[in-house]
């Protein structure tokens, strides 16, 4: 009975150890996730630097490194930039970010099942190039990442490992 009790009162402090998420606005829906966060957004300038910050911070505050951090970082960015490129703007986007025991798991979900990523012909070391590197790019950081359907149409997947 003792130890019913102990973990009760230890379930009931652990929501006042998380890091405080921001509170939800119109085109941002923000809830905690077991080591990490799942964003519900309306695609804006706003609400992706929100959930940038929030990778950054949240993955760091469950332990991962800075670098590790920063990648995820920039494939939330990369992910929610293609969504915007394939779905148009102010599209509804899920984004999930947390921490596992050895790696970082970030998935960003968009309504367009149909428009799958594709490779551009541009070279990786391409100095004229303005965009088109993406997915390479992608490939060194998560390799292994994929796509899957899902129930808002599709979920683009990607682990790395924590550093």
């Amino acid at each position: 009975m003792d130890d019913m009790l102990r973990r009760a009162r230890m379930a009931d402090q652990r929501p006042s150890q998380r890091l405080a998420l921001p509170a939800c606005v119109p085109g941002l829906y923000v809830q905690h996730r077991g080591r990490g966060f799942v964003a519900h957004i309306t695609a804006s300038e706003a609400s992706f630097s929100t959930v940038r910050g929030l990778t950054v911070s949240v993955l760091r505050a469950y332990g991962a490194g800075q670098a590790t951090a920063d990648t995820a970082e920039w494939l939330v960015s990369e992910l929610l930039g293609n969504a915007v490129r394939a779905c148009g703007d102010h599209v509804p986007l899920i984004v999930e970010v947390y921490a596992t025991e050895r790696s970082v798991q970030v998935n960003v979900h968009d309504p367009a099942a149909d428009r799958l990523p594709r490779r551009s012909a541009v070279a990786m070391d391409s100095d004229n190039a303005e965009s088109g590197r993406g997915l390479g790019l992608l490939d060194m950081l998560a390799p292994g990442w994929d796509v899957v359907s899902s129930p808002v149409g599709k979920q683009i997947r990607c682990r790395i490992d924590a550093r």
